[in-house]
């Protein structure tokens, strides 16, 4: 009787496509030793008129996605921030709700980048993907409330979070470009609370 062999011809083609995805690297970004986005750095102060924050996010960029904006890929990071005055048993009442938007894209042309940064209702550029990556990241002295709004020693807390704002693409750039879709990133809130 006739030996059989180890694999019929119709099972080669399953197993013969395992190993071929197996056997591909894996990119950097979607490694699970990579860490995940989060809000660091954060400090609250006052002007002589205003509560300001200052807060950064940390390991916000993949190489995916700088390859993305030098292909015309806009990118959008949004900032969403909470102030609550805290009251003793009473629900904490909400005194500001902000969100930010910061936008980055690429001029081939000009080889240049164009960070708007939605706190400051500006636009800055620059030739270094560094520098437009600090500046997609960073939250520099964003005006959360008037002080005149705050009572002196009391409690508050403020919430920060950020997340990677979905872009749309032109119809048709989905097929092109299928792993947008590993980009999606939000940070957990942070919270400091703090008296006034």
């Amino acid at each position: 009787m006739p030996m059989k062999p180890f694999l019929s011809r119709p099972a080669v083609l399953p197993v013969l496509l395992l190993l071929l995805v197996l056997a591909l690297p894996i990119p950097a970004s979607s490694r699970q030793d990579s860490s995940p986005p989060t809000i660091s750095d954060i400090i609250i102060t006052t002007s002589a008129s205003d509560l300001l924050l200052f807060a950064t996010v940390k390991n916000s960029f993949t190489p995916e996605m700088e390859k993305g904006v030098k292909n015309g890929i806009p990118i959008s990071f949004s900032f969403q921030i909470e102030l609550d005055k805290i009251r003793d048993f009473w629900p904490d009442s909400t005194l500001a709700e902000k969100e930010i938007i910061h936008r980055l894209t690429y001029d081939s042309l000009k080889e240049e980048y164009s960070v708007e940064l939605g706190e400051k209702q500006r636009t800055e550029t620059t030739r270094s993907l560094a520098r437009a990556k600090q500046l997609m990241a960073e939250l520099n002295g964003l005006r959360v409330i008037a002080r005149k709004k705050l009572v002196p020693d009391a409690s508050y807390i403020l919430r920060i979070k950020a997340t990677l704002v979905k872009t749309t693409l032109p119809l048709g750039m989905h097929y092109v470009l299928p792993f947008t879709s590993l980009w999606d990133f939000e940070t957990d809130w942070r919270s400091i609370e703090f008296r006034y």
